[in-house]
């Protein structure tokens, strides 16, 4: 079987799009409230506290790019 195309069982399932959590809707965690702030900082962009779980999400991916921050941690080829 080939094992390469699913990671192995236990990193099959552990980047999943934001946009099929089923809590995605549900308000920011305290972490990405936090995370998002100081990425926010650091870029110069305004920080919206409302954004909901999954749209923090994006927007701290989109402000590691920006930032370059954390980029090295979720790397993957």
């Amino acid at each position: 079987m080939d094992q390469e195309n699913n990671n192995g069982i236990k990193g099959s399932n552990t980047v999943k799009d934001p946009d099929e959590w089923t809590t995605g809707n549900e308000p920011m965690t305290g972490a990405q409230h936090s995370y998002l702030k100081t990425l926010s900082d650091e870029a110069g962009e305004e920080f919206d506290e409302t954004l909901s779980k999954a749209d923090a999400s994006k927007r701290i991916e989109e402000l590691q790019h920006k930032t370059g921050r954390g980029l090295e941690e979720n790397n993957v080829d």
